[in-house]
């Protein structure tokens, strides 16, 4: 058992290995605080036929017991995955995932455990460094360590694994993970950050991914680690050359084809070819001609832009396809746009609700509403493909993520907007970029639904060819880019600053000058992106749809909220059932009113006025006889209040006997003479003649 702990930014991490977990190939357990994460790692060394790319899973897993609760609703256990346990999860596996050899093909599992969880530490950052520990004492081969920080940014100065405290007075939420030497992944939202100030942000994560990294080393120093060996691929003398010799002057024709779908039907019909000419030479090659025909492809496409700037459909490195846009599409949503660029569309639908609406999140470390969605769905007609509809998978959940991290910062506070916002991004054809165009036509959506955002948002992604000095740097990248480039960058934003990235490299890593370079061409392209979509709704509309519901908020003083509700919520009830409005009142006195109809909200905003409302002095009022006393008469202002009118203010002349004035059920005027420390009224019907 090896154990060792550092202090880093005045908090203490501890990395233990060897004491649990002992059956995996690696094992870490990592404290920080009261939170604890195992991370194990396993590999199948059975290699399964025909594999040629890494079987790699990684899971974040939260127990419930961490925080000391019991599960809510019915099922009393953790069931399927939570949405943040899928987005952690993506975040885990995109850093490692390049850093393994080129020629390892074993089933690899990394489950990240929380067994302990504090109420001030994010599980996750200890689920990032446990993870990187496990594979480097596993038999699994990996160019380790790694490590990742999240950033915070408080009065303008970062702070590293910021508490969840912290978190809330942060304008700056990024996660960075990397190697000694490089960047490998970037994801965050900012509330318009400057590209200067990010590039800060990263620089200083780095700086304290290092220190993490050498403490690794430091207790890797003290464990013998034996690693699989792996077979290197031999393929017969003469294949490759033989393969290029074939293909090469047809696939770089094949490759100037700018429609996605015939370009790949050309490719598939070469590759059909190659491999009916090589059958009876190579007979048992089919797997291995496929991955050399793709090798050939990725050289070709890499070459033409490092060195003639041309790519696959003709634009230049920082050209943008063109954009169409529209708005309104969809006459029963509240809100709509589509959103075309190049081959890519998205159908993006805003729809408003209420309080009611929000999404009730269950979690171990606090249950949570939120009242901004974005959702995102890939269906296969998209790419042109038969396949199953299942529900929403890891890329649906990280992309949905991804758009609402980058407009939720543009989106009016409840205060002056109280509604309940859901967008669905409905991606109708993909080649490259549908996150971002879901952005794009998520900004739009809004706007057509009247939602008075702060500032338009617009995205973009941004790719990279590396090869040696060479580099190029990509706007507005097509899938193919995507799958044969080096790195996946995107970002959103508005004309003043970044909203969100993210950012996933397939090499070993980008410096801060390519980060810096990637930045400013991505602004160029997003400002280029946001004064086309403005051509078509320039600020959100005035009104909103007919068939939205109308909110209406007020105040009781908070005294009263016992009386708006009645007693077993017996008042509150009726006002919901006579009106058919939503009524939603806090211990605080705020009273939320909504409803698809303006004369309900009108007649429930009236009947909470009448239970609320409170005497004036000098008011007359229109009251009911109560109860006829010796003394005078009860008469009932307004639903709950009486007041006393004393039998020597009932008229002008003397009156002998209240009941030869008044009975039970009159309605009579009344002034409000005087109302005493108690609260008791005294009213007068002579005063209001």
């Amino acid at each position: 058992m090896t154990s060792k702990t550092i202090m880093f930014d005045g908090k203490k991490i501890t990395v233990e290995t060897g004491r649990l977990a002992k059956q995996a190939s690696g094992s870490a357990l990592v404290t920080i605080g009261d939170t604890k994460v195992l991370v194990t790692t396993c590999l199948n060394k059975n290699i399964k036929e025909g594999i040629d790319f890494l079987p790699l899973t990684v899971n974040y897993v939260e127990k419930y017991y961490a925080a000391g609760k019991i599960p809510g609703g019915f099922f009393k256990r953790e069931a399927r995955p939570s949405e943040k346990e899928v987005l952690t999860s993506r975040f885990l596996d995109r850093p490692i995932r390049p850093l393994f050899p080129d020629n390892y093909f074993l089933d690899t599992q990394i489950i990240a455990t929380v067994i302990s969880m504090d109420s001030e530490n994010d599980p996750d950052m200890a689920a990032m460094i446990g993870v990187s520990f496990s594979l480097m004492v596993s038999e699994a081969p990996f160019n380790g360590p790694t490590a990742g920080v999240r950033v915070a940014r408080i009065n303008g100065n970062f702070i590293a694994n910021p508490t969840y405290k912290e978190l809330e007075e942060s304008d700056t939420f990024l996660i960075v993970a990397g190697s000694k030497d490089a960047i490998t992944m970037v994801e965050g939202s900012f509330n318009e950050l400057d590209e200067e100030e990010l590039i800060s942000a990263i620089e200083f994560a780095h700086g304290k991914i290092k220190e993490l990294i050498e403490f690794q080393n430091s207790i890797l120093s003290e464990i013998d680690v034996k690693k699989v060996s792996i077979k290197e691929i031999k393929l017969p003398d003469g294949l490759y050359e033989r393969v290029k010799e074939l293909a090469f002057n047809d696939l770089s024709d094949a490759l100037k084809i700018p429609a996605k779908l015939d370009r790949n039907e050309r490719v598939e019909s070469l590759d059909n070819k190659i491999i009916e000419l090589l059958k009876e030479s190579y007979p048992e090659y089919e797997a291995a001609i496929l991955h050399i025909m793709e090798s050939i492809q990725k050289d070709i496409l890499r070459n033409n832009i490092i060195k003639d700037g041309l790519r696959i459909d003709g634009r230049g490195l920082k050209d943008i396809r063109p954009i169409t846009c529209s708005v309104g599409e969809l006459p029963m949503a509240h809100g709509s746009a589509v959103f075309t660029r190049g081959e890519t569309q998205a159908l993006v639908a805003a729809t408003l609700g209420t309080k009611f609406d929000e999404q009730i999140i269950d979690a171990p470390e606090k249950e949570s509403a939120k009242r901004f969605m974005l959702h995102y769905n890939f269906p296969p007609f998209s790419v042109g493909e038969v396949a199953p509809l299942r529900s929403p998978g890891r890329r649906e959940i990280g992309h949905g993520s991804l758009g609402e991290k980058a407009l939720r910062y543009i989106i009016p506070p409840a205060e002056k907007f109280p509604y309940t916002i859901r967008l669905v991004s409905e991606i109708l054809e993909s080649n490259g970029s549908s996150s971002q165009a879901t952005i794009c036509g998520g900004t739009m959506a809004l706007m057509d639904a009247g939602v008075p955002i702060k500032a338009p948002v617009a995205g973009i992604a941004m790719g990279l060819i590396k090869e040696g000095d060479g580099i190029a740097i990509l706007s507005d990248i097509l899938g193919d880019e995507d799958h044969l480039g080096d790195m996946d960058f995107k970002v959103a934003g508005t004309s003043k600053g970044v909203t969100a990235l993210q950012m996933d490299i397939k090499i070993s890593g980008v410096t801060s000058e390519i980060l810096r370079n990637a930045l400013s061409q991505a602004k160029e392209g997003r400002l280029h992106i946001l004064n086309i979509m403005l051509q078509s709704i320039s600020e959100p509309r005035k009104d909103m749809a007919q068939n939205a519901p109308r909110i209406v908020t007020m105040t009781v003083k908070p005294e009263k909220v016992r009386e708006v509700i009645g007693s077993g919520g017996k008042v509150i009830k009726g006002i919901i059932e006579k009106t058919g409005a939503k009524v939603d009142i806090e211990d605080s006195g705020k009273v939320t009113i909504s409803s698809n109809n303006g004369e309900s909200l009108k007649l429930a905003v009236a009947m909470i006025n009448d239970i609320t409302q409170e005497a004036e002095i000098s008011k007359i009022y229109l009251g009911k006889v109560r109860k006829i006393m010796d003394f005078g008469a009860f008469v009932e202002i307004f639903p709950g209040t009486d007041g006393l009118v004393h039998i020597s203010q009932i008229d002008n002349k003397r009156v002998e006997k209240v009941s030869d004035v008044l009975k039970e059920g009159d309605e009579v005027k009344v002034k409000v003479l005087d109302i005493d420390k108690a609260g008791k009224i005294k009213l007068s019907m002579k005063e209001a003649l």
